[in-house]
């Protein structure tokens, strides 16, 4: 997991002591007051550029122009289109009204991105401009802290149709024992991985400035570029995006079992479970089941524990009259 926080916080937002937990009464009223947010609806364009930067986010072109990388990132591509990921950029500002409903009760440093769910009817435009609508999903009590899910629903302004819908699930740390349900319906979701050698492998190696650039797209997180910040989060560096991440393993699921065709992909799902620095070499294992492409992503230089795991939902051809 790594640290969420809105792109609006800046160094100085950062409290000190990051390990100071709520009282249990604050608690309640904290989550109370997370549970009845009524988001904002967002509204955002996008366009072409923004589409190829990304491709270029999440490792995208480091081999050179090749057929495949240009589809992804020249716009004169007889095949152009837009890696299914890009999708989890429309919410994010919402959570900064989360943040916001938190107030100064609770530290954002106790923030951590645990999952991520993406869904998507199918292949998203190259450019649009779309309005983002939220609301909370649940909240789970996880003893030691509180597990909430935001959904949010993405349509294109232009036709109304939707574009995608995500699902963010936040651990809050130090916000447990308030009571209510612990076990998150999606929860076994992950689970059902095949018990053979992978079917497939991919590597890919980051560059030192792959945080840097996926920053870019919006999230700009401090975590991500700052040393100083790196090290009060208890890192010798600044790391990756987890979502950085989760879109180098969609692009391995992509070029290994859909052919680089995104329209075959419906949905991404991934736990965030370790940190991966800029420069890491990303390894993902990826075993297919039906239309369900398990995978795992761990870091080559530190093997012995998993970054990110997850299933790509695969859309089942239609069948001809």
């Amino acid at each position: 997991p790594e640290y969420l926080v809105g792109s609006k916080h800046r160094k100085q937002d950062y409290p000190s002591d990051a390990s100071k937990m709520p009282k249990p009464e604050v608690v309640k009223e904290v989550l109370g007051r997370v549970q009845s947010i009524k988001f904002e609806p967002v509204t955002s364009k996008y366009d072409e550029r923004d589409v190829m930067l990304y491709a270029l986010a999440v490792g995208e072109g480091a081999n050179g122009p090749t057929e495949r990388t240009l589809s992804y990132t020249y716009e004169n591509s007889q095949n152009f289109q837009v890696i299914p990921t890009f999708g989890v950029l429309f919410p994010f500002s919402v959570l900064d009204q989360m943040i916001g409903a938190f107030g100064s009760d609770f530290n954002p440093m106790m923030l951590l991105h645990g999952e991520q769910y993406i869904e998507l009817p199918g292949p998203l435009p190259s450019s649009a401009e779309c309005k983002t609508r939220a609301k909370v999903a649940g909240i789970y009590d996880k003893g030691k802290g509180a597990l909430i899910v935001i959904e949010a629903e993405t349509t294109d302004v232009a036709t109304g149709k939707v574009l995608c819908t995500n699902q963010i699930s936040s651990f809050c740390r130090g916000l447990g024992g308030a009571g209510g349900p612990k076990t998150n319906p999606t929860d076994a979701l992950l689970l059902g991985k095949p018990q053979r050698k992978a079917d497939a492998t991919h590597t890919d190696k980051t560059t030192k400035n792959q945080a840097l650039i996926y920053r870019l797209m919006g999230d700009r997180n401090p975590l991500h570029a700052d040393p100083n910040l790196a090290a009060m989060g208890g890192f010798d560096q600044p790391i990756l995006h987890g979502l950085c991440t989760f879109g180098f393993a969609t692009r391995a699921v992509l070029e290994h079992f859909c052919g680089d065709d995104v329209s075959k992909v419906k949905s991404v799902r991934g736990r965030f479970t370790r940190h991966v620095f800029p420069g890491d070499t990303i390894q993902t294992e990826m075993w297919k089941e039906g239309s369900r492409v398990f995978f795992e992503s761990k870091v080559v230089e530190r093997p012995d524990q998993n970054a990110l795991v997850g299933v790509v939902d695969l859309r089942e051809p239609q069948a001809k009259l």
